[in-house]
């Protein structure tokens, strides 16, 4: 059996979203009278959503339940303001996703960045190619690695997970492709080292979009 869906993460694997994600976290750090960190710390900081980001960039002293709420909270805002000053589409994204609009397979985008952001975020950028559902992290459902927004989306495009496929780059996104019983394919042009990504559980690491076709028999 062919491959019937192909599930994405958003940032580090469809977008390079880094500096506009630093940007908005660190006007809100200085809002919250702490210091901002350097692009690259972000790299480490993201991938298990926003609330863990901040959990990981506030200093100790500033570690409080309420703190991290309020800038949980600020970040929605600060990120409207900057997204898209600086976000692209990797390279070969935009030949990968033209080719499967050819082929009789779903696609989808599981991120945990909230959905609020991640819907308009595709929209924008990915316009042109229509995705069969788009999920970013909602209140009711566990953020990634919990499998629920995977099995989720199984569920909604009648695909059987050992012939689905999950892209990302991140151990998290690993580990979410294999609670889900899915393909887990790192990227090794995202935000963490391929090293990572095998830790993680990849079945596969792929340095360009296109290599993925070759996996989908």
């Amino acid at each position: 059996m062919g491959m019937q869906v192909v599930v994405f993460d958003l940032d580090g694997t469809l977008l390079d979203s880094l500096t506009d994600i630093a940007d908005a976290a660190n006007d809100v750090l200085l809002r919250q009278g702490c210091a901002a960190h350097p692009v690259n710390a972000y790299r480490a900081f993201i991938g298990n959503g926003v609330k863990i980001l901040f959990e990981r960039a506030l200093p100790p002293d500033q570690q409080d339940a309420s703190i991290v709420e309020r800038c949980v909270h600020d970040f929605a805002e600060a990120y409207r303001k900057c997204e898209g000053q600086h976000t692209t589409v990797f390279a070969g994204i935009p030949e990968l996703l033209t080719a499967l609009a050819d082929l009789p397979v779903k696609t989808a985008v599981l991120s945990n960045k909230p959905h609020a952001l991640a819907v308009p975020c595709v929209e924008e950028f990915l316009p042109q190619w229509p995705f069969d559902l788009v999920l970013g992290q909602r209140d009711h459902v566990p953020p990634k690695p919990d499998p629920s927004g995977a099995l989720e989306i199984l569920q909604a495009t009648g695909a059987v997970a050992s012939s689905s496929l999950y892209l990302g780059d991140t151990a998290v996104d690993m580990q979410t492709a294999t609670a889900a019983g899915m393909v887990a394919v790192g990227v090794s042009w995202g935000f963490r080292p391929p090293e990572e990504l095998v830790e993680g559980g990849a079945q596969h690491v792929i340095n360009h979009p296109t290599e993925m076709l070759s996996l989908l028999t």
